[in-house]
Parts: structure tokens; sequence; C-alpha cells
């Protein structure tokens, strides 16, 4: 009896195997928030609050005033009372500078004024000069070298503001019609006058 060859072995294939890892998450990185949505509106810028400006006192009390002051004041007074243009221009010239009595150039005093009052001859000037002087003042440029005394106080002080008793003061000076023009261009422009604190006469002039 015959023995059956043997079967060649299955010859085994070696298959080449990995080794699979799992892979590392991805790195989360952290976003920056997302600015705000423009509105359309910018944030007003903050301004300093406008400093108030006080006010000047209105002094009534001709005791207060330095003598130099109160001396070229009497004289002042004396000369208008007279009557006589000539004897208030001897007082405007009696100081070191004619005081400023015009806007313009090129007259002299009397002239100026017959020129501007002529139903009185000039003689008017020194009625309003008189009313000016007996209203109460005010100091201006306090802690200066040019502080002087103003009359009438008026100059200094809005005229919106005004008591009822210190229109009637203005009244004497000017009229009604006057006064609503002031009203309108935002200060007193009548004539007013300034005396240094040393006693010398500045001005006696129109204007603002």
């Amino acid at each position: 009896m015959l023995a059956l060859a043997a079967s060649p072995a299955v010859a085994q294939t070696r298959v080449k195997t990995e080794v699979v890892r799992p892979s590392s998450p991805p790195a989360v990185t952290q976003q920056e928030p997302d600015p705000p949505a423009f509105t359309g509106t910018v944030p007003a810028a903050k301004t300093a609050p406008t400093p108030t400006i006080a006010a000047p006192e209105i002094i009534t009390d001709l005791s207060r005033l330095p003598a130099p002051v109160a001396s070229t004041r009497e004289r002042i007074l004396a000369a208008a009372r007279s009557g006589e243009l000539g004897r208030l221009v001897a007082v405007m010239q009696s100081g070191q500078t004619l005081p400023i009595f015009s806007q313009s150039t090129g007259q002299d005093p009397i002239t100026y004024w017959r020129t501007n009052f002529p139903d009185s001859d000039g003689v008017e000037i020194l009625a309003t000069l008189i009313d000016i002087l007996e209203t109460g003042f005010v100091r201006v440029d306090e802690g200066t070298p040019e502080k002087m005394y103003v009359w009438p106080y008026f100059a200094r002080l809005p005229l919106k503001t005004l008591t009822a008793a210190q229109k009637v003061e203005l009244f004497k000076i000017v009229t009604g019609s006057d006064y609503k023009d002031m009203l309108a261009a935002g200060a007193y422009n009548f004539f007013r006058v300034g005396i240094g604190r040393d006693g010398s006469w500045r001005f006696f002039v129109t204007g603002n």
C-alpha cells in the first residue's frame, strides 16, 4: 500500500503591520473679543467751565475816594457849575496830559462841545458832566498802575441787570430812546469820566 506523500506546508506570508497612534487634538487658541460696534457717536470732550466775572462794586460813599481823586472831582464840579467852558478847559490843562474828550482829533474841547451841542453853545455838556459825577462810581483795573475811578457806574454794568431805582438814576443822564439803543448795542455808551488814583483826569468821552 502506497503511502500518500505529505502535502507541502502552506507558506505563511508576513504582513507588515503599522502601529496607529491617536493624533493629538489641535491646540485651542484663545481669540480676542471683537471690539464693540461703532454707534456713530463720539463722546463730547470735556471743557473747563467758563469763569464768572464778578460785577464791580458800586460805590456811593465819597469818603472812600483817595484824596487826589476827590480833589480832582471837586475841581471839575466847580468849573462845570460856573457855566464857563473855559474854566473847565483850564482844569483839563492843569494835568500833565489833556484828558481824552473826543474819539476824533483836530479840535479843541470848546469847539468840539459847541459843534456837538449848538443849541446851548456847548454849555449843555457842563450839566451832563455834573449829573455824571453825582452818580455812584466803580474802581477799575485794581492792582495795576492803571487803577482808576469811573463815573457813572452804569459804564461797567450790564444794562439788563439794572434795578428800577438804578434806571431812575440812568434816566437823569440819558433818555428812554437812548436806553433802548444802548440795550441793542449791549452796553452804556454815553459820556463817562475816568480819574486815576493819582488824581489825573484821564477822560471825559462817549463810547463803550
